[in-house]
């Protein structure tokens, strides 16, 4: 079973901070979305899509103006697919770099837990490291220190708030261990800035 994004958000609310977000069902909606300010991000929810991305399903909405637009756009992209539409997700803007915490259950070792690069930067630099649940604070501490995005960004003088990161991998391992039903967990991208990680995009597949 596939959680949407409200019942993942639930799941992991105390583990990790989310952006704002509503779910908007059709055009009457759209006023809640305005209160998220602008910039602000458009997202297909259906558990029909893992990867949104891969179906033209996101949008960036830079202005008021343009946000009807982009919502008809993407009712028009699911149509067209034949995508099974929940709603579209509104979400609050957050800028940063983006990162993947990753959770997978093993018939014989349990859960694992990934971390690495994200976004489109997952599967093309295969930047990784992985450790058995539970994760302890000195064991999220030496992934960071393993990922060599996080040696590049140090290299250009990015400052992150790697404490945040830290405390998300530790307290997403907990999750998992309170949670045995947890088949596959996925946030990705976790945005993290000078301020901040926050969760912009998760999938929970559960027992």
């Amino acid at each position: 079973m596939i959680l949407d994004p409200k019942e993942a958000e639930r799941l992991l609310e105390k583990a990790v901070p989310f952006p704002k977000n509503y779910i908007i069902k059709d055009k009457k909606d759209l006023g809640r979305a305005e209160r998220l300010g602008f910039p602000l991000v458009l997202k297909i929810i259906s558990p029909e899509v893992m990867h949104k991305t891969d179906v033209d399903g996101v949008r960036i909405v830079n202005e008021r103006s343009k946000l009807k637009k982009e919502f008809e756009k993407l009712i028009k992209t699911a149509k067209k697919r034949r995508i099974r539409l929940k709603g579209i997700l509104a979400q609050e803007f957050t800028e940063g770099y983006e990162f993947i915490i990753g959770i997978k259950r093993d018939k014989v070792f349990g859960h694992s837990l990934l971390l690495g690069a994200g976004g489109i930067f997952t599967e093309i630099y295969n930047d990784k490291t992985i450790r058995i649940c539970p994760v302890s604070e000195k064991d999220a501490a030496e992934m960071l220190e393993e990922l060599k995005f996080l040696k590049a960004l140090r290299s250009r003088g990015k400052k992150l708030n790697l404490n945040s990161v830290k405390k998300a991998i530790v307290n997403i391992s907990k999750i998992a261990e309170k949670n045995t039903g947890i088949s596959e967990l996925d946030i990705n991208p976790l945005i993290v800035n000078e301020r901040k990680a926050v969760a912009v995009d998760v999938r929970v597949i559960s027992d």
